[in-house]
């Protein structure tokens, strides 16, 4: 079983997008080819979102892959927080933010997703992904905040640790999935 996680490149927004639907910018297409290149795959699945979907989309062509789409493997909806920018975010509520960061299970921001609801579409989404690893090596082009709780969950660490695992734009992660 071969699971690689790929983080979409820059969409020159800094906010957290969430479930905006933002497209990438060029310097983001050109992340995600230099992060993919002598890099091998059998299939490929990739969120829905425009960010990971074009790209998803342009590489299983080019190498006459096959792809498959996944609305449940789409990044966290941060509800009021969603398209605001950090800066702002830390003037303004300061506290709260500081608060999801030690603890997003206990600390949401306001009208975000529940945290328990974006693990288990994760988790399903991923469950599936595994059956299809089984014999084949598979590409997951998602999300920052995907990929850091993908991580806690499978390396058996608190989901306190996201806000400390680093997943650059374009960046890859190996990850074991069990089911």
């Amino acid at each position: 079983m071969s699971i690689d996680l790929l983080r979409h490149g820059d969409t020159g927004q800094r906010s957290y997008r969430g479930q905006l639907d933002d497209p990438l910018t060029e310097l983001g297409w050109m992340q995600l080819r230099a992060a993919v290149e002598g890099q091998t795959w059998d299939r490929i699945v990739s969120s829905s979102m425009a960010r990971c979907a074009r790209f998803a989309e342009e590489l299983a062509s080019a190498r006459g892959l096959p792809l498959r789409l996944d609305a449940r493997l789409a990044e966290y909806h941060f509800g009021d927080w969603q398209g605001v920018p950090i800066e702002t975010l830390a003037e303004e509520q300061g506290d709260a933010l500081g608060r999801f960061w030690a603890d997003p299970v206990a600390n949401p921001p306001p009208g975000a997703e529940t945290f328990e609801t974006f693990r288990a579409r994760l988790a399903a989404g991923m469950d599936e992904v595994a059956i299809e690893a089984r014999d084949a090596r598979v590409l997951v082009v998602t999300h920052g905040g995907a990929i850091r709780l993908l991580r806690c969950a499978a390396e058996h660490r608190p989901f306190g640790d996201m806000a400390g695992i680093d997943v650059p734009h374009a960046s890859l992660h190996a990850i074991t999935w069990n089911t």
